[in-house]
């Protein structure tokens, strides 16, 4: 109310305007979801000389020893890749130890219980070389060892690999592989038992476009996951809609196709689609970092879509390769990391984009700029202190990996929840399953979010999803789960955000839809 005053039409002596003054202020600093004063983003590098080396492309994050914090694998082009250990915000690489060292150029990494036995298993995808493309890691459970099981399982493919996804698109209880491939048609592997067999010709999303990034996400709300994918050199974007028995590629009528950039010309393409509700209006809307510029698309009814990156301060026209949603200062909205690639010796620029609800302002700080990083790049509270941290990659000689701690104040980074949702025997198998948090006892949306389905530079992270939760004390929470029954929502009421200090509210929910303790 204090914001809008119009001095003409108040009839009050200096003292009382001087208390409107004075009681706005107050309010901004206690409750500030639109802030009184611009929070600064304050990062600084953890274990410095443990991720100082480059020649970096993907990073994905899971709890693979189910300790209770989360753990990254990070795949390189010329080093071994490394499975860092989380020891209570701690890192150590274990690769070696697991069995996970390849030293193949490494592209693709996807966390997803497939067997569903309540440990995660890991899928890396390389770019064409030598004999085998791809390789599915079985995790046996002891948080020491995992199993090499491509050939076993079905999953021997070749190609250039992009963007994986575990996803159960046809609701039977068990995830799927969807794979983006960069040089032959895309490739959608459903599960029997763990053994995999390729639907994609059968089910019409052999897309044989130049793909390399893909999300899942239940855009028409009816019940089952449907697939947004980016592609390269010139090539449309397509949205490939689940109707059960097929999938229909509809992005041209409902305004995708061209993900923001020039159709038509090798010389621009989309790399990675990224899902966050900007304007907590409860719909899923999608950033494309591109080649050319980048675009918004803000989901206006449910059913089409309208790029507002050029009035919102995201267009920028160069070369990008990944976008991240997170709410870094706790306010209520999603902010944005984008990063610009690296190619022919060229690095382009990183911005990370406060929102301001009513745009973006550019507020990168100096250690992104310093670190330049390209490809991967998530935000994770790896240190569970409520705050969401930045992890990168770079894929220079002179590159990184760096793990970037967010410095913000205790008090802020602690009004923040962190929810898991899992089936009902609490395995991890719901990736694309929405949640949405309601300020407690009313309908006010205060922020909606999705499990993974696709994310970073190719990859895929088991993990929470996150919401700054500034000035709330209590809020509803509602989980919305696919199955074969359709869509299915469960609602938590009046649940306390400081209960879950320092670790993850975990909600289980059953092939019925129905909540399990």
């Amino acid at each position: 109310v204090y914001d809008h005053i119009v001095v003409d039409d108040l009839k009050i002596n200096a003292i009382v305007l001087a208390s409107f003054a004075y009681h706005a202020a107050m309010r901004d600093e206690m409750m500030p979801r639109i802030p009184f004063k611009r929070w600064k983003a304050n990062f600084s590098k953890h274990q410095p000389e443990l991720f100082k080396d480059g020649g970096s492309l993907t990073n994905a994050f899971a709890d693979y020893d189910n300790d209770g914090d989360l753990d990254l694998f990070v795949g390189f082009k010329d080093k071994p890749n490394r499975l860092y250990r989380n020891n209570n915000g701690a890192f150590e690489n274990v690769a070696d130890q697991v069995g996970l060292a390849d030293s193949n150029v490494t592209r693709t990494a996807a966390w997803g219980d497939y067997d569903g036995d309540g440990h995660v298993d890991l899928f890396v995808g390389f770019v064409s070389r030598n004999e085998s493309s791809n390789k599915l890691y079985r995790n046996e459970g002891d948080g020491k060892s995992f199993t090499d099981v491509t050939r076993t399982s079905g999953v021997n493919l070749t190609g250039s690999f992009r963007q994986a996804s575990w996803v159960d698109y046809d609701n039977d209880g068990d995830l799927d592989l969807f794979i983006g491939l960069r040089n032959k048609p895309n490739v959608l592997l459903q599960n029997t038992s763990g053994n995999f067999k390729n639907m994609a010709k059968q089910l019409d999303i052999d897309d044989a476009r130049r793909t390399v990034g893909a999300v899942w996400f239940d855009y028409d709300k009816d019940g089952d996951l449907d697939c947004y994918v980016a592609n390269m050199d010139g090539d449309a974007n397509g949205l490939f809609r689940n109707d059960g028995s097929k999938f229909v590629d509809i992005a041209k009528e409902v305004g995708l196709e061209s993900g923001g950039r020039p159709l038509g010309s090798g010389n621009y393409g989309s790399v990675r689609p990224s899902l966050g509700d900007y304007d907590n209006d409860g719909n899923l809307d999608i950033f494309l970092a591109n080649y050319g510029p980048n675009g918004l698309y803000r989901n206006i009814n449910g059913r089409n879509f309208k790029n507002v990156a050029p009035e919102l301060g995201l267009a920028i026209d160069n070369r990008y390769d990944t976008g991240s949603w997170g709410d870094y200062d706790n306010n209520g909205r999603l902010d944005l990391y984008v990063n610009g690639t690296i190619t022919g010796g060229k690095s382009y620029e990183d911005y990370l984009f406060h929102n301001d609800a009513s745009g973006f302002t550019n507020i990168t700080p100096k250690i992104i700029k310093d670190n330049d990083g390209d490809h991967g790049a998530h935000w994770v509270d790896f240190d569970q202190d409520g705050d969401l941290d930045l992890a990168l990659t770079g894929a220079s000689s002179d590159g990184m990996h760096h793990l970037l701690r967010n410095e913000i104040a205790e008090e802020l980074a602690q009004q923040s929840l962190q929810v898991v949702v899992l089936d009902g025997d609490g395995h991890y198998t719901r990736s694309g399953s929405e949640v949405r948090l309601y300020k407690a006892g009313t309908k006010q949306l205060l922020g909606m979010n999705i499990l993974d389905t696709g994310s970073g530079y190719n990859s895929q992270n088991a993990m929470p999803v996150h919401f700054g939760l500034r000035g709330i004390d209590s809020v509803d929470i509602e989980v919305t789960v696919m199955t074969n029954l359709g869509r299915k929502s469960v609602l938590l009421n009046n649940v306390d955000p400081k209960k879950y200090l320092g670790t993850n509210l975990i909600v289980k929910i059953n092939a019925a839809g129905k909540r399990v303790n």
